[in-house]
This record gives C-alpha cells, structure tokens and sequence, in this order.
C-alpha cells in the first residue's frame, strides 16, 4: 500500500510558466533519448532521399538508353558505373541500392518506435504520474472538497496520457517536420530554384489556416475534459453506490444519466472532428495547387532541356509529394498540441496547488501527556461560507474522556478535524500540549493522534496490514493484541487465511461492524496519545457497542478521547459531554449533572431512553412468542 509516510518530503511544485515551456523542460530532462529518436528520424530522412534519387537516376538511365540525344545521366559524386557493365548490370545496382534503402529504413523505423516508447511510457508518463501522486498524498483536505473523485482520478490517468501526446505526436513530429522540410526545401534549391518558389507559393495560406485552426480549437478541448470529468465521476459514483441503485431498483434511471454523460462528452468530440475533418482535407486541397504548378512549369523545364526528367521533375515532384505530406501533418500536430496543452494545464494545477497545510519555519514537538485546549475557534469549510463551529474555548486534560453530542450538522466532525490539523481554524488557536498545532512538526502531531473516522475504510490488503497501517513494524503479538482489544480477532480467525486474508476493495466482503472494529484496532495499534472517535461504533448493533467498549476501555486509560457518540451507553463512559448547537457549546458536564439540567441534552437522552425501552419491549415480546 502507498501511504504519504512512505514519502520523506512534500515533492516540490513544477516550476512556473505556460504549459508549453513546461511541456518542453519535462523533455528537457530526457534529451538524451529525444536525441536518439530525432536522429532515427534524420536517418530516416536520409534514407527517404537516397531511395528517391536512386529511382530518379534509374528513370534517367533508361531515357538515355531509349533516347541517345536525350541528357547524359548525371551520377552522384561522379561515380559513374564502369564502361564495361551491362545495362542490366547498371539496373540491377540502382535496384539494389533501393531495396537497400527500403530495408534501412524499416529497421530504423523500428528502433525509432522502440526509443519514442521508452521516452513516453517509461519515463515522461511513469515520472508524471509518480510526482502528481506524491503530491496528493500532501495537499489538504479543502482541495480534495473542491474536487470531484471523478476530476483527480481524470487528471491522474487521462490527463496525464494527453500529454503522451505531446511528445511523440507534438513534440517529435514538429522536429521531424521542420527537420524535412528544411532538407527538402534545400534538395529542391539546388534541382531549380525558381520551380521551388513557384510550388511553395500557397505556403503562407497554410500558414495562416493552421494558427486560426488551433486557437479555435482550444475551448472545445477544454470543454471535452470537463465534460469527461463528469463521466468519470457518474461512473465512480455508480460502482460506488452500487447497493443503493439496487435497493431502490433505479438501474435504468443511473445507466441513462450515465448514457447522458457520454453522449455529453460524443457530441463534444463531434465538434472537434467536424472541425478537423474540414481542415485536413482543405489543407490537401492547398498542396494539389503546387502539383498543377509542377506540371505546367516544371514540364515546360523538362521540354526546354533545362531539367532532367527523372532526376529533376520525378525526384522534385517526389519531394514535393513528401513536402506536401508534412505539411498536412501540421494537422495533427495543431490538433495534438491543444489536447496535449489542455491536458498538461489540468495537471499542473494539481502540481502547483499549495502543498497542504503552511507549515512552520521551525517546527515543534513538545513533551506532554495529551492536553488539548481551544482557543475562542471559528472555523469554516469554505471560505465564506456558513461558519461550522463559532466561539469555541474548552480545555481537556491528559487523560480525559469527552463525549461530544450534537445534531447532524452541529460541528461535531469539524471539532474533531482541527485536532490532527486536517483544517486550520479561521480564527482563534488549537494546542496541543500547550503548542499551537500550526507549530507542531505535523508528521509528529499526526502520530500523537488517532481517528477512527465515521466512514470506515480499508485497503485492498491483508487484515494485518490494514491493522498495522499506521506502525508497519509492528509486531504480530502488538496486531492480535489490538484486535482483541476491539473485538475483532475472533472472526478474523474465522477469515480463510485468518490475518493474511486479502480483503476486497475497502473491505467489501466484510460487514460494517467487522469493518469498524478493524479501524478501532488499527487506531489502538498506532498507541497514540490522543484518540478521536468520530462516532465508531454508529454501524455496530447495541450488544457488539457493549463488548467493544468493555474491550478498549482499559487501553483508553491514560489516553485522551474524544469520542463523538449519541448512544447513552458510551456517553455514560465520558468524563465530561460538551453539547455543541450550530457551531457552538451550549453545555458542558458530566451526564448525571446534564441530565438534571434543562437543556438539549436531558430532552434528546429522554427520547433515547425511550426508544432503548420501546426496543427492550418489543425484544421481550418478540421471546415470548412460541415457535
């Protein structure tokens, strides 16, 4: 299991600047490599032009060999074939010597492919993916509320696998491009200079109709990503919640929204194929004009005797054909670096987010036994938003048990989140041990702390790894002696391979109450100083709640708690109960002191002491009942 402890520091955030000098610096890193592709490809190149003019020379041989007025053949660095080989012989040497090309450039073309996918999958991609990971193990809780499961998990697959595109469809094909051109534009110099400026006369319409293509294309792929961002969460939602849409049969009604989503995300991609698939063509369209000024122009030259039919018109037009094929690929690298563009911007916001919590320039870790003490604290989730704790000031001594109470929405959680310093408060301080929790060294203060959370959760791991989560060293006595302590080692023998059973994802082949006595253990194990229990044992049938409680009181000795809980029976455990209403303490004492005040307290016990008898009556009839 991936844990952010495992992680030494917070990774730092990627440098400033566009998305595209970004883009180029994270290559920076592996020139070594784009080097090897770029070379492949200029050997390709070579190669491209070899076999070309081997075929021109051929043409030009045969012409002379039908038409002895016809131009000499100009051989290439004036190694003309000996006087006594046969035209056949001459022949079958230009052949081979394309073949020989053919078979170059197959075998470059695979060590090109091969480099171009070590570059990508197992570096830019894997190193990408490795930093955006590290760094959401450290920010904070107020990012993971502004963003959907559905958008980090996009932003950590798909978003990442955009910018994939930008090195091998961007990045390389660009080099290759301009790298072609430019040699291409120059063989065609030095063949006929005016033929040349002729043929690239509609180049600067290309031009000007690829940059409008690519910044209009740019919103419609920011759009898809966020459409996408929608899909992948329905879809997450659905997995997730997969009870619920069967318990209230509302399969068809989640598969049509889903249906919604994607259709959403199709028309999008329409627009930006429709748009591509007007472009492209109309770029071809643009380069057959230089094919009509070959022929006009060119066969003129050819007629007149100033160019050479095979060596001159045939490689020339030959060039243009692969110039022209360039060009349209400007196509989709305009296309590909605004995918890649939008993709890598959504990524880099997750790399350059505040890493978590401001942490102090020299942080503390003071001696002490657990006092907790807070200072008049506001707090909010959001900012400005409806505050979820207003003016609260108590303090907690070493050792303490305190129940917190209160209806949904009260505060309850928020108090127990600012502890470990999940949040930060708004206004007013949290210490601990006498320090402010903003000057804790926040691994330490973690550590002094444990939650047992309302919502369990547990790792696609074995049952001794989930217990032992926060001190992996643990001994296995130290994890069979937690979970006795929460009542859960009898039916962990009970498991298929007892401790070292794997469990499903987060625990889903056990119930909520073996889940939760796993959480209680694993927060036992860690032996904190301070334990939060955010309502455990809320999934937990009365009985089971007793023999917990029974179980862990003699390890809450010595220990602070605090423990959210609404059940008299764990309340009656409690040094103290503090009442909170709206954000705010509206009473504070033991539970025989509260129950003889007028208040919230006494008016909610009194309710529950008649539903347990209400149950307790109905129990007993129920026994009463012949089978």
């Amino acid at each position: 299991m991936s844990r952010a402890a495992d992680l030494p520091n917070p990774p730092r955030a990627a440098p400033g600047g566009s998305a595209l000098s970004r883009l180029l610096a994270i290559c920076w890193r592996f020139r070594g490599l784009c080097l090897q592709v770029i070379l492949c490809q200029v050997g390709l190149l070579g190669l491209g032009l070899a076999g070309l003019g081997a075929a021109g020379l051929g043409i030009d041989f045969l012409r002379a060999q039908l038409d002895p007025s016809a131009q000499p053949v100009r051989w290439p660095f004036g190694l003309a074939p000996p006087p006594a080989w046969s035209p056949m012989a001459i022949l079958g040497v230009v052949a081979a010597l394309v073949v020989a090309s053919a078979l170059l450039r197959g075998l470059l073309t695979w060590l090109s492919g091969s480099l171009l996918a070590r570059l990508v999958h197992r570096h830019v991609i894997a190193d990408l993916q490795t930093a955006v990971f590290a760094k959401l193990q450290y920010l904070d809780f107020r990012f993971f509320d502004r963003h959907s499961r559905g958008e980090i998990i996009n932003r950590a697959t798909g978003d990442i696998a955009a910018v994939r595109a930008f090195v091998d469809t961007v990045l390389i094909q660009a080099v290759v491009t301009v790298l072609t051109v430019a040699v291409y534009l120059v063989y065609m110099l030095n063949l006929h200079a005016g033929l040349t400026l002729a043929c690239l006369a509609p180049l600067p319409v290309l031009g000007i109709i690829c940059v409008r293509y690519s910044r209009s294309v740019h919103p419609l792929y920011l759009r898809n990503r966020t459409l996408f961002d929608q899909m992948v969460l329905t879809l997450a939602e659905a997995i997730e919640g997969v009870g619920v849409i069967k318990g209230f049969a509302r399969e068809p009604e989640v598969a049509a929204r889903f249906q919604g989503d994607n259709l959403a995300v199709k028309d999008q991609q329409r627009r930006i194929f429709w748009r591509m698939a007007l472009f492209t063509p109309g770029l071809d369209f643009l380069t057959q004009f230089s094919l009509v000024i070959l022929l006009l122009y060119g066969g003129k030259l050819v007629i007149d005797g100033t160019l050479p039919l095979g060596t001159g018109l045939v490689v020339f037009a030959g060039l243009l054909q692969q110039c022209a094929n360039q060009i349209t690929n400007i196509a989709q690298i305009a296309n590909g670096i605004q995918e890649s563009l939008t993709g890598a911007r959504r990524v880099f916001d997750i790399l350059d987010a505040p890493a978590g919590l401001p942490l102090p320039a020299h942080p503390v870790v003071p001696e002490g036994r657990g006092s907790v003490r807070f200072e008049d604290v506001t707090f909010h989730y959001l900012e400005g938003g409806p505050a979820a704790l207003g003016g609260v000031s108590f303090e907690v001594k070493p050792g303490e048990c305190v129940a917190i109470v209160g209806e949904t929405g009260s505060g309850k959680s928020a108090l127990l989140s600012l502890i470990p310093r999940f949040y930060d408060p708004t206004a007013g301080r949290v210490r601990v041990d006498g320090a402010d929790v903003r000057d804790w060294d926040l691994q330490a203060l973690r550590r002094r702390v444990s939650v047992v959370f309302q919502e369990n959760f547990l790792f696609s791991d074995t049952v001794a790894a989930n217990i032992a989560f926060g001190r992996p060293d643990a001994p296995r006595e130290a994890v069979v002696a937690a979970a006795k302590a929460a009542c859960a080692h009898e039916f962990v023998l009970a498991l298929p391979e007892g401790y070292e059973t794997i469990l499903g994802e987060s625990g889903v082949d056990l119930s909520g109450g073996q889940r939760q006595r796993l959480t209680i253990a694993r927060a036992l194990l860690a032996n904190p100083g301070i334990l939060l229990l955010d309502d455990p044992t809320a999934a937990i049938d009365p009985e089971t709640e007793h023999e917990i409680l029974e179980a862990i009181e003699g390890s809450l000795a010595g220990r602070t708690t605090f423990v959210v809980a609404h059940r008299l029976s764990t309340l009656r455990r409690a040094d103290r109960i503090i009442v909170l209403e709206h954000g705010r303490i509206v009473q504070t004492g033991t539970h025989a002191g509260l129950m003889r005040e007028d208040g919230p307290y006494r008016l909610a016990a009194l309710h529950q002491m008649v539903d347990e008898e209400s149950r307790r009556l109905l129990a007993e009839e129920g026994s009463l009942v012949p089978s």
